[in-house]
């Protein structure tokens, strides 16, 4: 018996996967919000959710990222964008599939060629977004620029953790933008990229972004940047092959040091609600969780203290808060989507109710409770950039700070509980609890396999684990937030399905990074397929394998004679020979498209438009990294250019 079927419930299933199949995403490109957002998949599901009709993947979007080729050509583009904006309805998020739909409507209308349609629709975004940029102060923008602008040969700058630390030589014009904007009050970014600049923007010092890119690296991060509501003005570079390439200056130059107030509020985003979600543990965490033991340093560091300082530490540092952002998304949405909607300075700051608040920091002390013990039954070695726990502080504190954490989870919805009312308090205690059940029960999946491991598992058998073990966490985020805002009866069906394919496609892109190295989280590259843990990857290629192949992984994974980098490198040739890689992205795509699916038929704008941000963020893959390629980059060098990355 699989292990699928020993834990199935009827709630998880998973879609049958068959050898070979091909898995093809593909955007439907039709005017209107819902439709722009849907995309297609051909794996068959043996439940009872609507499946998308079958269509061929487009292998390849090099064609249609080219650059006008005169400048009079692109000047005429750029005024009829403006123009075109004009008629647009701004009032709602919009990504990368809607700018598509936009920008093919102008170019029939011009009788362009298809080949131009990734430099308008960055056009028409910076149409949508200029006067808003405009109206942003110099010092809460932030100028970025690509390390490409700069002469190979014989510069002087050095790489930091910051990027490029450009000297003011003359050599290149990097330096001439960089000190006018300098003068001016830009946060100015020379770098390959950095996900400092995130952090940037939602801890509140960002409020706009200047930007130069290629319109590859356009294309990757300008869902995030224009769902989450930054103004960001675009300048592409003519040509994406990264050495000492070419721009209009002239476009930087007539933006650079204009400064328009601008009296309407902007467009819709997130990124309030981010920084809500940031001021619970930067801000308010000692008032919305008092210290009981370690109020003082000499208590903190006494043998009864001990325990909560690092556990507060712990809590406090570390991660992106997500899981309490989806919270306070959910909330403000299912209420009417009031701190998404009207926000119009960085001044401005929209505060939750300290009841909404604690509930948030809730589902945070669990998720990192699960990351304590997890990293402890699976011997990790990093997290957040620095040793697990089990490792610095050793194996019995560290289970014992786990354990805490899940108590000061507990004390948070408990102390909320007259606010909210028994009834919401206890659903959404229920709701956490019942996914603590499920990540254990996925954990103990994985642990029990690892004890009498064997490659003769199925891709299915690898999903249920998956979302059981990753799921759950989302789902109690996102419930509880749209809970404490009222019934949600008409959505109980919605947010388990949802969340089973965010978590699915999140732990799928998880093990992609596994083959890479992830500078954010684990830094050793391989760490999960070495130790032998059922993965979805190990599955496909078990499946996809010959004879011989099958003897190859056996003697890779069960072999522990060889270094761990020889086993690590012949197992990564073979995953690439038998397409495992790109099996695993369409997988990834089909979990997009069947959560979008469902986000599809919701009649709440504001819950749709959540949903359709949660998608777009946790499944994007934000390094722009190949796991077939070299061996992971040391974490010091910066990685993917974060021209419009929000």
């Amino acid at each position: 018996m699989s292990i699928a079927t020993q834990l199935h419930e009827p709630e998880e299933r998973i879609g049958h996967l068959h050898a070979g199949e091909e898995i093809a995403p593909s955007i439907e490109h039709r005017n209107g919000d819902v439709a722009a957002r849907r995309r297609t998949s051909d794996i068959q599901d043996d439940d009872d959710e609507p499946t998308p009709k079958r269509k061929k993947i487009r292998s390849s979007t090099s064609h249609l990222k080219i650059v006008p080729e005169t400048l009079d050509l692109r000047e005429t583009l750029k005024a009829r964008t403006i123009v075109y904006a004009e008629t647009l309805d701004r009032s709602k998020p919009f990504n990368r599939a809607q700018l598509e739909v936009w920008a093919r409507v102008l170019m029939n209308d011009m009788g362009l060629p298809e080949k131009y349609l990734g430099f308008t629709a960055v056009m028409i975004g910076n149409a949508i977004w200029r006067r808003q940029f405009l109206a942003t102060p110099f010092e809460r923008r932030m100028l970025l620029l690509p390390h490409c602008l700069k002469h190979a040969e014989g510069c002087p700058a050095e790489y930091t953790q910051f990027g490029l630390d450009c000297e003011r030589c003359g050599a290149c014009s990097i330096a001439d933008y960089k000190v006018k904007a300098e003068q001016l009050g830009y946060k100015v970014l020379v770098a390959e990229g950095s996900p400092i600049v995130l952090k940037i923007i939602v801890g509140g010092y960002v409020d706009a972004i200047l930007g130069v890119a290629c319109l590859n690296v356009l294309e990757k991060a300008i869902d995030k940047v224009l769902i989450a509501g930054v103004p960001s003005y675009a300048v592409p570079l003519h040509s994406g092959d990264c050495h000492n390439t070419s721009l209009d200056e002239s476009w930087i130059w007539e933006v650079i040091d204009k400064y328009e107030p601008m009296p309407n509020p902007r467009v819709t985003g997130y990124v309030s609600i981010m920084r809500s979600a940031n001021r619970l543990f930067d801000e308010n965490f000692e008032r919305l969780l008092p210290r009981a033991r370690s109020k003082t340093p000499e208590t903190a560091a006494s043998p009864l203290g001990k325990t909560e300082d690092v556990s507060y530490d712990w809590l406090k540092s570390g991660g992106r808060r997500f899981r309490p952002f989806i919270t306070l998304a959910a909330y403000d949405a299912a209420t009417g989507g009031s701190r998404l909607k009207n926000f119009e300075s960085s001044d401005q700051q929209f505060e939750f109710s300290d009841a909404v608040a604690r509930v948030a920091m809730s589902i945070e002390a669990f998720h990192k409770a699960s990351l304590v013990h997890d990293d402890i039954e699976d011997d990790d070695l990093f997290r957040y950039g620095r040793e697990t726990l089990h490792r610095s502080e050793g194996l019995g504190p560290a289970i014992n700070i786990g354990d805490h954490l899940i108590g000061l989870g507990y004390k948070l919805i408990a102390a909320s509980r007259k606010e909210l009312g028994g009834d919401a308090a206890g659903d959404v205690l229920e709701r956490m609890a019942a996914a603590h059940i499920k990540l254990c029960d996925g954990q103990g999946a994985e642990m029990y396999w690892q004890s009498k491991p064997t490659l003769d598992f199925t891709p299915v058998d690898a999903l249920q684990i998956y979302a059981l073990k990753t799921s759950p966490a989302f789902e109690a985020a996102l419930y509880s937030g749209l809970r404490m805002a009222g019934s949600v009866e008409k959505y109980e069906q919605m947010i388990p399905q949802f969340c089973r394919h965010l978590g699915i496609g999140f732990q799928i892109l998880n093990d992609l990074k596994d083959w890479r190295g992830d500078s954010d989280n684990k830094l050793v590259a391989g760490q999960d397929a070495l130790a032998l843990r059922p993965t979805v990857m190990m599955a496909l290629a078990w499946q996809a394998a010959n004879a011989e192949q099958r003897q190859l992984m056996e003697r890779c994974f069960f072999d522990r004679e060889e270094e761990d980098s020889i086993r690590f490198n012949r197992v990564r040739r073979l995953f690439e020979d038998l397409g495992v890689f790109e099996k695993a992205e369409r997988l990834i795509e089909k979990s997009r498209d069947r959560a979008e699916l469902l986000a599809d038929d919701l009649e709440s704008d504001e819950i749709r438009q959540l949903l359709y941000f949660l998608v777009d963020t946790v499944l994007s893959d934000e390094e722009d990294k190949d796991p077939r390629g070299s061996m992971p980059k040391p974490s010091s060098v910066l990685v993917q250019l974060p021209v419009t990355t929000a």
